[in-house]
């Protein structure tokens, strides 16, 4: 039997009419934050809905229909820190989702498209210590990058 993990996508809700491709793409793939996956691994997605508009009203419910759901892990959409700005709440949302419903966080979901990674590294955007580790996992190389664009 295939392990199958429970997943919940949270997406910033400047991109609330966004329809997820470039998400589900990356699931598919295994490219982005869901390289921690593996391919023979089954991945259900069991909810996928926005912040609820800055300061993310909706980050305190949301998590709680997901766990509801099976989620075992909730994603923040890469549109989180390439949009411009990049959230400033990131953080603050990670550790109170993960304190509250002790839940698995992940900032990221599809890689980095290389339009944004371009902008913001011009910009200095990620310099800091905090939005280095905030990107990593959807970092990527650019071959990859470029293919998100």
């Amino acid at each position: 039997m295939k392990n199958k993990t429970k997943i919940g996508i949270i997406i910033c809700d400047r991109y609330r009419k966004c329809a997820g491709g470039k998400c589900f793409k990356a699931i598919q793939n295994r490219d982005g934050a869901f390289n921690i996956y593996k391919k023979e691994e089954e991945l259900e997605i069991v909810g996928y809905t926005t912040c609820g508009g800055c300061p993310g009203g909706n980050i305190e419910y949301a998590p709680e229909e997901m766990k509801k759901n099976g989620a075992e892990v909730i994603h923040f959409a890469t549109g989180f820190v390439v949009g411009y700005p990049p959230c400033p709440y990131i953080a603050h949302f990670r550790n109170f989702i993960k304190e509250k419903y002790s839940i698995k966080v992940i900032v990221g979901t599809h890689p980095i498209p290389q339009k944004y990674y371009d902008v913001h590294t011009k910009l200095g955007t990620w310099e800091s210590s905090e939005w280095k580790e905030l990107i990593q996992p959807t970092l990527s190389d650019e071959k990859t990058r470029l293919a998100y664009n």
